[in-house]
């Protein structure tokens, strides 16, 4: 995919509606298709989030993303080997919903420059596909999709009530204070100096934090690092990696909160359990992939 280009707006332009401007830049795309790329900001004017209605001043420098075929019908032209491998990747399916074992490296929807993601994949296999939960882009394994609005409603209801528990497999860069650790610390999403979205630990009465709770249990201790499960009893953004990090041990790999660690080939962050109760009790496994495994060996 080409790079994404910056052009100042002229004094032809002065006053023009973004989404008009993009029309003209863009070529033989449809209409929904450039409201799609505003929405998910991969358009910014002045470095800034923008609107489709927002009208342009001379001088106006405008970020467009590389160009995204569509389908006559607008939807995004989704590369195939992509889809192959995403349906290679189901693993567990019936009615209610399916679940699919996510690469490393594959963002859980579009936005922030990329033009599609694991969601926009899924519903190309399976059009009725709706997210139940999401990964980070660097984290691999298991992730939920139900089959239709009414499983959706009902899996996600599940999800807040505790009938769905997700378990994970980690590598930290340092020890466990014991060998089980509940870390009940609010998260709170912030912008750092460079405009890098970010989350921290905030105080418990900090109106803007949210309830986080996250389990670690230690496996095995190597030498400099302990390899360890964790059960989240919350969703929230980078909630590992960050409660990870408030111990004192932050994850080999992870680039945002343990800049100073050891390089590593990627995140050790695996998604490797589900449990559900609905609509009879299951669990789904993920084995560590190949990656991870050699990093594991390397630790020891």
């Amino acid at each position: 995919m080409a790079s994404a280009r910056e052009t100042v707006v002229d004094r032809d332009h002065d006053g023009q509606r973004l989404d008009n401007f993009l029309l003209g830049r863009l070529g033989d795309v449809p209409r929904s298709l450039v409201y799609r790329l505003i929405r998910t900001g991969q358009v910014r004017i002045n470095g800034k989030r923008a609107r489709p209605k927002q009208r342009l001043d001379d001088g106006d420098r405008v970020r467009i993303p590389p160009q995204v075929s569509a389908e006559p019908d607008g939807r995004l032209r989704l590369p195939a080997d992509r889809i192959e491998q995403v349906r290679q990747s189901i693993i567990y399916r019936q009615d209610e919903y399916l679940v699919v074992d996510k690469p490393a490296g594959m963002a859980a929807q579009s936005g922030s420059g990329l033009a599609w993601g694991l969601a926009d994949l899924v519903a190309a296999v399976e059009p009725r596909a709706l997210p139940v939960h999401r990964l980070d882009r660097d984290t691999s394994g298991l992730t939920l999709f139900a089959l239709g609005a009414a499983n959706a409603r009902q899996l996600q209801q599940r999800l807040r009530d505790g009938g769905i528990e997700k378990r994970y497999l980690a590598l930290l860069d340092g020890h466990l204070a014991s060998d089980r650790v509940e870390v009940d610390r609010p998260l709170k999403k912030i912008r750092d100096a460079g405009g890098e979205a970010r989350t921290i630990v905030t105080d418990r009465a900090d109106e803007d934090g949210q309830r986080a709770v996250s389990i670690f249990r230690r496996l095995e201790r190597l030498p400099a690092n302990d390899y360890v499960e964790v059960e989240i009893l919350t969703g929230r953004t980078h909630q590992i990696r960050v409660h990870a990090e408030s111990l004192g041990a932050p994850l080999v790999g992870d680039r945002r909160y343990n800049p100073a660690g050891r390089a590593a080939a990627r995140l050790f962050l695996h998604a490797a359990a589900l449990r559900l109760d609905w609509p009879d009790d299951q669990v789904i496994e993920s084995p560590l992939p190949v990656a991870l495994v050699e990093m594991l060996e390397a630790a020891r």
